[in-house]
């Protein structure tokens, strides 16, 4: 039987230069996917505390217009009430109008007190990504 030729590469040197390079382009390689790995774990994290905020916000201005929604509907009942006791047209005007005041106060403080809350939910809700945009532009440069 005959043996199978041995087909060997031949043995050479890699010339130094070539292996540091070599070296150095794995090194850099590593190196960028390191940064691109931690800067996907800082946008997750960003998204994540984003995303927390707001929605702890919404449930927050949702909660204060279900009050407000509750103070209104009561306030109706009392005036619908206080109406239907009225024994004068003079006294039901004057409820009338005691109600409509009272009303029109609630509903400035109610809209106050929910427009600041908005701005509130949109300054926490902003400040994580504003801060991780400063914090990108101060790695960057």
């Amino acid at each position: 039987m005959t043996e199978m030729p041995k087909f060997e590469m031949p043995k050479a040197e890699v010339p130094e230069m070539v292996r540091e390079f070599a070296e150095k382009g794995v090194k850099q390689a590593k190196e960028g996917y390191d940064k691109m790995k931690a800067a996907a774990q800082e946008t997750t994290d960003l998204l994540e505390t984003t995303y927390t905020a707001a929605s702890k916000g919404a449930t927050e201005f949702n909660m204060k217009a279900l009050d407000a929604l509750r103070a209104n509907v009561n306030a109706s009942f009392d005036f619908t009430t206080a109406m239907f006791g009225a024994k004068t047209l003079a006294e039901a005007a004057e409820v009338s109008t005691a109600h409509f005041r009272a009303q029109f106060e609630a509903l400035s403080a109610q809209t106050k007190e929910l427009s600041a809350l908005a701005q509130k939910i949109a300054a926490d809700t902003s400040e994580p990504i504003k801060s991780g945009v400063t914090k990108s532009f101060k790695f960057s440069a």
